[in-house]
């Protein structure tokens, strides 16, 4: 999968995810700058066709709004953002929820349960 993480995800989570096979860019030092805003990511994202990886909010209810099937977004909901919790989760959730992201979706990926919406939101 074509992924980009939000700043907020870590740099060892981005190499994890490259070492499972997907395409990942982060926000800051790979692309776009830091201090990018969401609307700015997520209309990148589009451009480049990835799935924005995030623990923010925020990017869902810009895509939810635009009423937009693109892109998609994986929101991190954790009881914790521990690395080893992060990438424990996303490498068990990914596989499960790649059909839908390739569709377009807003995920919600916590411990224990995923929640997919499927885009447009009406």
């Amino acid at each position: 999968m074509k992924l980009l993480a939000d700043v907020h995800i870590s740099p060892r989570t981005v190499t994890f995810l490259r070492g499972l096979g997907h395409d990942v860019v982060r926000v800051g030092p790979d692309y776009l700058r830091s201090t990018a805003s969401d609307a700015g990511i997520v209309a990148a994202a589009i451009v480049d066709e990835r799935i924005v990886v995030t623990q923010d909010l925020d990017f869902s209810a810009i895509v939810a709004l635009s009423g937009s099937t693109r892109p998609s977004i994986v929101l991190l909901r954790l009881v914790t953002a521990k690395v080893e919790t992060v990438n424990d989760v996303l490498e068990r959730a990914l596989p499960m929820i790649e059909t839908d992201l390739a569709a377009g979706a807003l995920v919600t990926v916590e411990e224990q349960q995923v929640r997919v919406r499927r885009l447009p939101i009406a």
